[in-house]
């Protein structure tokens, strides 16, 4: 009996062990990598380098102008809509003038009473005084016709500049929302604006030139830092495709605009010509030139190393590999000027390093119902034995 409980035993350790192997299977692999190095050569060359750097922006107009009434009323025309080609003193809209042209009715009867009186006094040799104060009388009778005829005048809203109608901001019967307090004889309170950006205040009606179209952009700090008026930029459109200008850098903020802890300064970029299909507000991507050397020797930036503070390449000649230090000027569009150190036409040294990995996989059977055997870890029938018997 001792001796087949004995290979019981054994039998179950040896089941256990089985098992064992089963659900934890193989250790998993390690990770391996693979590092591959190629090299290529390329010869120097003779050409252009140019240094960039860019930024979004969108399309505005050179020459922007808000029109709004001088004389509070309702208004009861509006001549115009957007998209209206006008030209400098066109009407544009009115409101009623009624309340106006009473008080200059009554300011101009004054007038003419003040310039009455004056004469009786001087006609009637009246003393000093009593002229003096006619004299008043009729310089305030004056400025009052002056004033009044001003919000008349206020009461017809003509255009400023000669442009498109981009906004209309009322209609028939709303509130001009004007002032009569404007000096002169202009009919317009108008704010306009020839540089980096339209008013940002808003009139009854907004006009455009859309024959003077620039890029306003926003570039980074250490970009705007680089740039000068007169630099040449390239334009190209996120909704025209293959569509590309050319422009001058106008104008560059002196102070930034910080928007999450990052400053840019507003650069104005001026269009050479204008390109078909180009509207206000389309998003463009600016591409301004701050340096570059024509004519000079040149190689790919990917052969360039730097190495306690020197720059280095390396060159073949007959075959045999040379390590020379070299003097670089610019760098940009994927090249770097050479400036000493290598010639054009012989041949430098590119190295590429690439290393791939490959991660091992544990493979693990299992029986249903988890980790081990049905019954928590064991076979069916408890008690870590056979089932049907307690081992006697």
């Amino acid at each position: 009996m001792t001796l087949v409980n004995s290979v019981l035993v054994l039998a179950a350790a040896g089941g256990a062990f089985w098992a064992y192997q089963i659900v934890s299977g193989p250790a998993a692999n390690a990770d391996t990598g693979t590092t591959t190095t190629r090299t290529r050569l390329v010869a120097a060359s003779t050409g252009t380098v140019s240094q960039t750097v860019s930024a979004s922006g969108s399309v505005a107009s050179a020459s922007t102008a808000n029109a709004n009434f001088t004389t509070s009323g309702t208004v009861t025309e509006v001549d115009v809509k957007v998209g209206d080609v006008v030209t400098k003193g066109q009407t544009l809209a009115k409101v009623d003038p009624t309340a106006a042209q009473a008080s200059l009715d009554t300011a101009k009867a004054n007038l003419t009473a003040a310039k009455a009186a004056l004469t009786r006094d001087e006609n009637n040799s009246a003393d000093d005084a009593t002229i003096a104060s006619a004299e008043a009388q009729v310089a305030t009778a004056q400025a009052n016709v002056t004033s009044a005829q001003a919000t008349v005048n206020g009461t017809v809203l003509t255009a400023p500049i000669a442009g498109t109608v981009t906004a209309v901001n009322g209609a028939v019967g709303s509130s001009s929302g004007g002032s009569s307090s404007s000096s002169g004889g202009g009919g317009n309170n108008t704010s306009s604006s020839s540089s980096s950006s339209s008013s940002s205040s808003s009139g009854f009606i907004q006009l455009a030139d859309l024959s003077k179209l620039q890029i306003n952009a926003s570039f980074a700090e250490a970009d705007a830092t680089k740039l000068k008026a007169a630099q040449t930029a390239n334009i190209t459109w996120s909704a025209l495709s293959g569509t590309r200008a050319t422009g001058k850098v106008s104008t560059i903020s002196p102070t930034a605009t910080t928007s999450n802890n990052v400053n840019s300064y507003a650069v104005v970029i001026t269009l050479d010509s204008l390109p078909a299909g180009v509207r206000l507000g389309q998003s463009t991507t600016a591409v301004v030139t701050v340096a570059e050397a024509q004519n000079v020797v040149r190689i790919p930036s990917t052969a360039l190393r730097t190495a306690g503070g020197q720059r280095a390449v390396t060159v073949q000649v007959n075959g045999q590999n040379e390590e020379r230090t070299v003097e670089v000027g610019i760098t940009g569009g994927g090249f770097v000027e050479i400036k000493s150190g290598v010639q054009a036409g012989e041949q430098v040294l590119i190295t590429t390093t690439t290393t791939s990995s490959t991660t091992g996989t544990n493979n693990q059977q299992q029986f249903p119902g988890g980790a081990g055997f049905t019954g928590g870890g064991n076979f069916t029938g408890g008690g870590g034995g056979f089932g049907g018997r307690g081992g006697n």
